[in-house]
C-alpha cells in the first residue's frame, strides 16, 4: 500500500513538473518557475529514493551480513537512542516492503539481512538528498535547496535510526533460536 502510494507520487510530481515547464516555457514569469522547481525538486527526492532502493536490491538482494562491524552496535547508540525516544515514535514509521518483515516467509536471519540493506539504501538517500543543492548553480536560492535538503536528509536519518535499533532485538531472536 506505502509502494504503491509513493509509486504514484513519484509519476504524478513528475507530470507536474513537465506541465509547469511546458507552461514556463510559453509563458515565463517566475510564478510558474518556481512551482516547476518546487515540483522538480520533490521529484528528484521521490525518484531517487525509488532508484536507491531498487538499484541496491537489485545487487544485494537483502543478503547484508548482519555481523560485519558497520551493522554492529556502537557504544553510544543506545543512550542516543534514549536521548531520541525512538521506542516512542519506531512503530509510527511507514515500512515501503513490510513483505521482507514476515515471520511466516523469512527467517530471523533474513529479516536482519533486510534490515541491513535497508539501513544502507536509506544511508545513500541521506548523501543524495544534498545533490539538489547543486541547482543553486542554475537558479541560485541557495538557501530555499540547502533548507529543504537538510530537512529531507532529517527525515531520512530517523529510517536509519530505526534499523539500527531495532536490529539488536532481532539478533538475539537469531541467537535465542539457535541456543
Amino acid at each position: 500500500m506505502f509502494a504503491k502510494m509513493i509509486k504514484i507520487s513519484a509519476i504524478i510530481l513528475v507530470v507536474l513538473t513537465i506541465i509547469f515547464t511546458l507552461i514556463y516555457q510559453c509563458n515565463p514569469n517566475t510564478v510558474i518557475l518556481s512551482i516547476a522547481i518546487t515540483f522538480g525538486t520533490i521529484s528528484y527526492h521521490f525518484l531517487m529514493r525509488l532508484a536507491v532502493g531498487y538499484v541496491v536490491n537489485g545487487i544485494f538482494h537483502n543478503k547484508f551480513n548482519y555481523k560485519r562491524k558497520w551493522f554492529q552496535e556502537k557504544k553510544f547508540e543506545k543512550r542516543l537512542y534514549e536521548v531520541l525516544r525512538v521506542k516512542r515514535w519506531k512503530d509510527k514509521m511507514p515500512t515501503f516492503a513490510p513483505e521482507m518483515l514476515d515471520l511466516k516467509v523469512h527467517t530471523w536471519e533474513e529479516i536482519a539481512g533486510a534490515m541491513c540493506q535497508s539501513e544502507v539504501v536509506h544511508s545513500i538517500i541521506v548523501v543524495l538528498c544534498f545533490v539538489p543543492i547543486l541547482a543553486t548553480l542554475i537558479w541560485g536560492t541557495f538557501w530555499v535547496f540547502f533548507i529543504t535538503s537538510v530537512l529531507s536528509a532529517g527525515v531520512e536519518s530517523l529510517f536509519v535510526i530505526m534499523q539500527r535499533y531495532n536490529r539488536p532485538r532481532v539478533i538475539r531472536m537469531i541467537e535465542k533460536e539457535r541456543r
